[in-house]
């Protein structure tokens, strides 16, 4: 039974691995090839000290700042990413699918189901590295590009251990708690609030040093492309995973797991307070349009509180910390060529707006609002079907236009829910650090930003409806998130790709300066379509296709 389980955890895990690596490779050599024939006189005039922020030793052609852009941010990213959605699926994942119980009914400890999931986890990211590896080693070769002295091995070796990290963290929330949107949720806080962070607070005099509180500090902090493995960093990283696995054991054997049909929802605790019975039941008693809306926002409700807060926290943080560092820094950053620039968002850092850009609405506002919305989106069909509560749907007076239209309005709401909270956030933390920054500029970037996110979340609603399976779905959509950003933040530095930046939505997010300009209806209506016209194209695709049961 033990090796069932790590054989199926595999075949359900290895396909989404697969995609997010050989992705971040598809990207690092699309990035090389667009960087080659790039001017490099005034990368050759740069301050040492920022070669070594981004990792670029001496004499190396600029083509091969992509290798430190798509690596150190996006491919850390994305693996990190990857293991946390295995670690948290593990244990509270089964739980949630009503699994668990089918698991635990074979000749088989609840310790070695873990042990299984967590040997997968392990394996799927040695592939996951191995194929970046190749990847960052085959795609010099093949441009006839100089890295110098760049540590492919090294870098790979930090993202993989760093992901393990993250991937066991989630594991163990998720054995602790049996909830898997509190295990992610919780790690991509963490590892979001680490990144920004590590990129701050080295430039505040005040706070120096402090980056070393944040795990992922220990990835990048050594400058592993440069120097090589950092051993003692790995060993960190790595104690603590095999803490949190050891942990992990302790949770799963201490509580009392839950199958699907003994998981009680908000609307079971609606029922058991004598003031809310009676609206529960209203809402509960049938399965119309109403009834569904409310179970949309109940079962999405949590990952809503998660990634909102995670907004809020950061967007508040921003404004205090970009007034503690020295004006002379943020000038500095006036002299960055565009390929540099490209690597933190395509924003001029020397501007208050372009601080906050980069820091908030082209990193972290899209990530989060994307894990919400992909979430919704993929679930939103596909889900319903998997949890087999689709037949129960479809037998009410409900036709599949209904159901389709009633989640896409719910992601409607969340979305821009979401805007709403990174705009107070943003707003107040302005607010604390005296900065001028208009109100309503920072409203329009929100709301755009809200639409991005929508725009995400149809594309995985459209997969949802049309395939009936989460796992598409989800990888598929995430996969267009990473090719979005990079169409937006590499191909303009060439003239000869730039005209393909505008299929990217980035482009309409951000291409038309909201935070100095203000609101562009045009990019507005734009953003409005990449969410409306898949919905409508979910319709007849879910209405065409046998449902699986």
């Amino acid at each position: 039974m033990l090796a069932n389980v790590f054989m199926k955890t595999n075949r359900d895990r290895t396909l989404g691995m697969l995609l997010g690596s050989v992705s971040i490779g598809l990207m690092l050599l699309f990035a090389m090839a667009v960087y080659r024939d790039i001017d490099v006189s005034l990368y050759d005039s740069l301050p040492p000290v920022f070669l070594e922020l981004f990792g670029v030793p001496e004499g190396a052609d600029v083509a091969s700042l992509a290798f430190g852009a798509i690596y150190s941010f996006m491919g850390a990213l994305t693996l990190a990413g990857l293991a946390i959605s295995m670690g948290s699926a593990s244990i509270a994942g089964e739980e949630r699918n009503g699994t668990i119980g089918i698991l635990l009914g074979n000749p088989v400890s609840r310790s070695r189901v873990l042990a299984a999931k967590a040997a997968s986890v392990v394996l799927l990211l040695f592939i996951g590295g191995l194929v970046m590896w190749a990847a960052g080693l085959w795609t010099p070769e093949v441009l006839g590009i100089e890295i110098a002295d760049m540590r492919v091995g090294a870098m790979v070796f930090h993202m993989t251990v760093s992901a393990l990290f993250y991937g066991f963290l989630a594991l163990m929330v998720g054995a602790w708690t049996g909830n898997p949107q509190t295990a992610s949720g919780v790690s991509v806080t963490i590892m979001m609030v680490g990144y920004l962070g590590t990129s701050i607070l080295p430039f505040i005099e005040q706070l120096d040093g402090w980056e070393r509180v944040f795990p992922w500090y220990y990835f990048n902090g050594s400058n592993p492309t440069l120097n090589g493995i950092d051993w003692e960093h790995m060993a960190i990283l790595g104690g603590a995973a095999l803490a949190f696995l050891a942990f992990g054991f302790v949770g799963v054997n201490r509580r009392d797991l839950r199958s699907k049909g003994t998981k009680r929802t908000l609307i079971d605790r609606l029922r058991d307070n004598p003031r809310t019975a009676a609206v529960a039941e209203k809402i509960a008693g049938s399965a119309r349009v109403s009834g569904l809306a409310m179970k949309t926002v109940s079962d999405h409700q949590g990952m809503l509180i998660i990634t909102g807060a995670i907004m809020f926290y950061v967007s508040i943080l921003m404004g205090p910390l970009y007034a503690l560092v020295p004006d002379e820094t943020w000038a500095a950053f006036s002299s960055f060529p565009d390929v540099l620039v490209a690597m933190i968002g395509g924003t001029d850092m020397s501007t208050v707006e372009g601080f906050f850009q980069a820091e908030i609405f082209a990193i972290t506002m899209p990530i989060a609002g994307a894990v919400l919305m992909i979430s919704m989106g993929s679930r939103a069909i596909a889900g319903e079907e998997r949890d087999h509560t689709m037949g129960l749907l479809l037998s009410s007076p409900m036709d599949r236009s209904k159901i389709v239209v009633t989640k896409a309005w719910v992601m409607v709401a969340f979305g821009f829910a979401f805007g709403l909270v990174t705009f107070l956030g943003t707003w107040l933390g302005v607010l604390m650090g005296g900065i001028d920054m208009g109100i309503g500029v920072i409203a329009a970037t929100s709301l755009l930003g809200s639409l991005l996110i929508l725009g995400f979340g149809g594309f995985a609603l459209l997969l949802s409806a049309a395939t009936g399976e989460t796992s598409i779905s989800s990888w598929a959509t995430t996969a267009w998130v990473a090719v979005a950003y990079f169409a937006f933040a590499f191909l303009g530095v060439n003239p000869d790709t730039e005209a393909w930046v505008q299929l990217s939505p980035y482009h309409y997010f951000l291409g038309g300066d909201p935070l100095v300009e203000g609101m562009q209806w045009g990019d507005a209506l734009v953003l409005a379509a990449t969410f409306v016209v898949p919905v409508l194209l979910a319709i007849p695709a879910f209405r065409r296709r046998d449902l699986k049961g």
